[in-house]
């Protein structure tokens, strides 16, 4: 393996230097290095001596495996043109051709009673929390994990969300229950500067904390509680807390613009997708149906 192949190398530091600067999250970048470093093991390569030719085996390779979803693939084309338009600029006919049409998977919902008892499961008084207010507000992972006590607005009732997906900030409603919950537990830490701060090893550094707590312990502790209810083939995770709190408003009778603006979502369409998973209100088109049917056989 080729030392410059290694997440070090002056050239992945070079591509990580350039996505940041083109405004991509961190997130983000780790994945696109993470394609690069895969494709230079593949390509045994530096990613800059790889030819158009390497390039195209290596997408037909990882399409003809068959066991990559079609938006980890995306993920890799993605990366791959963003190295090689920015870091390593090159004019090449499959970077061009390199789409895939993204899966068109319904979410997973569960229903409020589900949500309430997944929630009275965990434990910790932090990740009880962190996860009502997740579902409370519908926020991304990151969004929850981020959270400052500037963001709440309690006169207002309002929460601002800084730098959501997109880099679009947004004010969603507070409900009193979720502040009451803030409240009681910000007060067990006190730390200026986060709502969820990091613990540290003997947790106890809440107080003095500069990082919020890991994405890696918040995902743990859901699948702790997954196993404990048996869920773990429903494809529960986190981010369909988000999910519940977009179908249980609509269930609700609130509007989908409103729901669109409260999650974010830049188009409506990705807002409708909750449409296909809620069954209110068809229970009078059945019968309707029913009734224009009825009338149809008869005559």
């Amino acid at each position: 393996m080729s030392r410059d192949s290694n997440p070090s190398c002056p050239l992945l530091q070079q591509f990580t230097q350039d996505l940041k600067i083109a405004g991509l999250s961190e997130r983000t970048q780790a994945s696109y290095c993470r394609v690069l470093r895969k494709f230079t093991e593949a390509c045994k390569k530096r990613p800059d001596q790889a030819t158009e030719e390497d390039v195209r085996k290596y997408f037909i390779q990882i399409v003809d495996q068959r066991r990559l979803s079609a938006s980890t693939i995306n993920v890799i084309y993605q990366g791959m043109k963003k190295f090689y338009s920015i870091t390593c600029p090159r004019d090449w006919k499959v970077l061009k051709l390199a789409r895939i049409q993204p899966e068109q998977k319904l979410p997973v919902v569960l229903s409020v009673g589900e949500v309430h008892t997944l929630l009275k499961l965990i434990e910790k008084p932090a990740m009880r929390c962190f996860f009502s207010t997740v579902y409370s507000l519908g926020l991304r992972l990151q969004e929850g994990l981020f959270l400052q006590p500037s963001d709440i607005d309690s006169k207002r009732m309002l929460v601002h969300i800084h730098r959501g997906k997109g880099a679009k900030d947004r004010l969603i409603p507070l409900p009193e229950s979720t502040l009451e919950q803030l409240r009681a537990y910000w007060a067990t830490h006190r730390n200026p500067t986060w709502l969820f701060p990091a613990e540290g090893r003997n947790h106890q550094q809440s107080a003095t904390a500069i990082k919020p707590m890991s994405e890696s312990s918040v995902q743990d502790v859901i699948k702790a509680v997954l196993e404990q209810l048996n869920w773990g083939n429903r494809g529960v995770s986190t981010h369909t807390l988000r999910h519940c709190y977009a179908t249980h408003l609509l269930e609700a009778g609130v509007s989908l613009k409103l729901i669109q603006k409260y999650l974010g979502h830049r188009h409506l369409t990705s807002t409708m997708v909750y449409l296909h998973v809620t069954t209110v209100g068809e229970e009078m088109a059945v019968r309707k149906i029913n009734t224009i049917m009825k009338r149809s056989a008869v005559s």
